[in-house]
């Protein structure tokens, strides 16, 4: 909220109006060099850039108050004196609409402001002369709000794209919850969903750091009921639930509906019993879930085929999410990926279903670096004329196919959903940037790594020159035969 504290005296608007045809000028002689250079088509012609002096001396204006014709004072309720800015009222306005009006009859205006915005107002002001601003993440949503509220569009564009791309970043609080808030408080749909899908992708660091106790009864719902969740398995997201709720002490309706969101089918009988016996939370709620563990039971004691027949697989329940655990998948790490194709194998269990714990699918995994599709590759002529066009290396894209080595009566009832994680470095952490899913009709992700320059050293693909990749095969139940009850 602003308000007006002073007039402008006849002097200082004399004086302002020097000062704003001065910068005029310099803005003026600046755009035009410019275009003199780009218009000129001579082989002699040449570009004079003294850009960096003039934003020096921009900067001189605002730290040495030289020809200020406006007064800024930034007041925060703690304190009892307020932050004076010496500023000039064209360079603000045309950085932003709002001081524009606020300075369009008067030279000093009061600012009010939280203290966490105040402490770097001086800041946003140098950027109003600059047009550059260095940021630390502990800065971002004030930075935001400031140029959110001032409307000055480029800082808060810059600001939100800074956000989206150092989710990554280590921070001892952590931030990606406290951004998602702020992303939905503000109703910066973009800002949220890129939150939430980082969050969901990299669930397991998550669920270790400091801002897990941060997040909210909202968040938490969101990322439960997804199936992209990347985490080690469904039990150490039951643990992170139950430290949640102990923490935050919900009410007894808000505390069920989280509880009812664990996949308790996918937890092992012997963790379920271990759970059903040292669990504080699930004794205090026992009676929300007692129909779900008892379901979690029946599922693992009889064949998943005999199940389907009485019982709604279809449901998330029956689901896995991309669980890191070995008998889900496995890690495959190719180096040098674009030099020739390579080829792996591994075994997954058949199904989460205790019934099927003995029994196992090898799955054959091909990547190759440079596969051409049917019209990209040479075609022979019969004709003296008829030449086999060139296929350049590039020409190719990145493939990967996964097949089970086997077929078995076992697969009835069951189809097996194929994920790809892709590993990336980012400010320092190995993240999990891409994720790609196909089912069993496909052995094939259609545009795996489409986008992937695998030929550079550089490419945000490679770590260590390194294609980091994670292979998950999720079962996914059928019911075939209905019953009537």
């Amino acid at each position: 909220m602003s308000r007006l504290t002073g007039t402008r005296p006849a002097a200082a608007r004399r004086w302002g109006c020097a000062t704003t045809a001065f910068v005029l000028l310099l803005l003026l002689l600046t755009a035009q060099a410019a275009q003199r250079a780009d218009l000129s088509g001579d082989t002699t012609a040449a570009t004079i850039n003294h850009s960096l002096t003039l934003l020096q001396r921009l900067q001189e204006l605002l730290q040495n108050g030289n020809s200020s014709d406006t007064v800024l004072r930034v007041r925060t309720a703690a304190a009892e004196e307020a932050k004076v800015f010496h500023t000039h009222q064209l360079l603000l306005s045309l950085q932003s609409e709002v001081f524009e009006s606020l300075l369009r009859n008067q030279s000093v205006i009061t600012l009010h402001e939280p203290p966490e915005t105040a402490a770097l107002f001086e800041k946003f002001i140098r950027y109003l002369y600059c047009g550059g601003i260095s940021i630390l993440l502990h800065q971002a949503i004030p930075l935001h709000q400031l140029a959110s509220k001032y409307r000055v569009w480029g800082l808060q564009r810059g600001v939100a794209d800074y956000m989206r791309s150092h989710l990554a970043s280590e921070s001892s609080q952590g931030h990606v919850v406290t951004w998602y808030h702020y992303a939905v408080r503000i109703g910066d749909a973009v800002l949220q969903e890129t939150c939430l899908q980082f969050l969901a992708w990299n669930l397991s660091a998550v669920l270790g750091s400091a801002e897990w106790g941060s997040v909210s009864v909202e968040l938490l719902l969101l990322l439960l009921e997804r199936s992209d969740l990347v985490l080690h398995s469904e039990l150490e997201l039951y643990t992170a639930v139950e430290g949640w709720l102990s923490r935050q002490q919900p009410d007894g309706p808000v505390a069920e509906r989280v509880l009812r969101a664990i996949r308790y089918p996918m937890i092992a009988p012997s963790q379920l019993f271990r759970l059903q016996a040292q669990s504080a939370v699930l004794a205090r709620h026992r009676a929300a879930v007692q129909d779900l563990l008892f379901q979690a039971f029946q599922f693992h004691a009889a064949s998943p085929l005999h199940f389907a027949k009485y019982f709604d697989v279809n449901c998330s329940m029956f689901l896995p999410r991309n669980y890191l655990a070995s008998s889900w998948g496995s890690q495959w790490v190719i180096n040098n990926p674009a030099r020739d194709d390579r080829s792996t194998s591994f075994q997954t269990q058949l199904g989460p279903s205790s019934h099927d714990a003995g029994k196992r699918v090898t799955w054959n995994v091909l990547f190759s670096p440079r596969w051409l599709p049917v019209s990209l590759r040479p075609v022979y002529s019969d004709s003296v004329s008829g030449a086999i066009q060139p296929v350049r290396i590039e020409d190719g894209r990145p493939r990967l196919v996964i097949t089970p080595a086997t077929s078995s009566p076992d697969f009835a009832g069951v189809s097996f959903q194929k994920t790809v994680l892709v590993g990336v470095r980012q400010q320092g952490r190995v993240v999990v940037k891409h994720v790609y899913s196909f089912h069993q009709s496909s052995d094939e992700a259609a545009d795996f790594l489409a986008h992937a320059d695998l030929q550079k050293r550089t490419s945000e693909y490679l770590i260590d020159n390194s294609l980091h990749l994670h292979i998950i095969v999720k079962p996914v139940y059928h019911s075939l035969i209905k019953v009537k009850k």
